[in-house]
């Protein structure tokens, strides 16, 4: 899965990480979801949108891991464009993260006051101070974006952490469960188990800070497929993912391409998830399901 995927699994599963990445305290609840625009071909793939009460702003977010040049002309059109398509919307504000300020591009005239106004922040993830004081959530992030090796290290560090409080924004079962699946994309040529093990993964899920919070997670149903076991979880919330990329890249597809996506076991799965952004039309994924699908 590529990185852009994995940033928008983490705030998928844990939405309240725009709010430590922003440097903001927020008690509002929140969901991620990916919006689509009628009538036009555009899909904003990030959007928080307030759960319970409605007169709070809206987020946009945008992850950017390649050079764009046109990405501030198609962030505000996707941004205006909703603004009239939900007019009740009270508020707004455009959250845009880079790996690292080289890959940002050169804000033109037309909208260098947006860039400069409180609509917009600008994160640059290998700028952020990496301090006993960093945010969890925060941490998890820069892991998507070091080199390997740095990597390994740093989700040794996280995990060794003590376990977070019963007001924490993340649990100790989220934390395990996103540091494994960055890891897992991190590291390819390792099977899952492997970095489990080398991660010390299965002597925490045998804590009772962990079981505690499996038991909770399962009463009240908010983990993604979690009463169907932790694996299957992962599996469709990454199948989630792939679905909004694709639809963001081709529109909406054909329902028997989609059904072969949908039923695709994981590792076809995350082979699709590395291959579809170098597709440059729908006859490519029409012919990598043909072809990868009965590999």
């Amino acid at each position: 899965m590529k990185t852009d995927s994995l940033f928008f699994y983490l705030f998928q599963t844990a939405p309240s990480l725009i709010f430590e990445l922003i440097g903001q305290s927020s008690s509002i609840r929140y969901e991620f979801r990916s919006v689509e625009l009628k009538q036009v071909a555009f899909r904003i793939d990030g959007v928080f949108l307030p759960c319970d009460e409605p007169e709070q702003p809206v987020y946009f977010l945008e992850v950017q891991a390649q050079k764009d040049p046109q990405l501030h002309r198609r962030l505000f059109a996707e941004i205006f464009l909703f603004l009239q398509q939900h007019p009740q919307t009270p508020n707004w504000q455009a959250v845009v993260i880079y790996p690292r300020r080289s890959i940002a591009p050169m804000p033109s005239l037309a909208y260098q006051e947006l860039l400069e106004s409180a609509k917009v922040q600008q994160i640059y993830l290998d700028e952020l101070p990496q301090t006993d004081e960093t945010p969890i959530g925060v941490t998890l992030l820069q892991l998507i974006v070091q080199p390997s090796d740095i990597a390994i290290v740093q989700a040794q560090q996280l995990l060794s952490q003590p376990a977070p409080s019963g007001n924490a924004t993340l649990s100790a079962q989220i934390i395990i469960e996103l540091v494994e699946t960055i890891m897992v994309y991190k590291l390819p040529r390792l099977t899952r188990q492997e970095i489990a093990l080398m991660l010390g993964i299965s002597e925490l899920r045998q804590t009772r800070v962990y079981q505690e919070g499996l038991e909770q997670g399962i009463e009240q149903g908010i983990e993604q497929g979690i009463e169907q076991g932790i694996e299957q979880g992962l599996t469709l919330g990454e199948r989630s993912l792939v679905l909004r990329l694709l639809t963001r890249r081709f529109g909406a597809l054909p329902d028997e391409m989609r059904s072969q996506v949908e039923k695709l076991p994981l590792t076809q799965l995350e082979r699709l998830a590395e291959a579809l952004l170098d597709f440059g039309a729908i006859a490519d994924l029409d012919t990598w399901l043909a072809e990868d699908h009965h590999a």
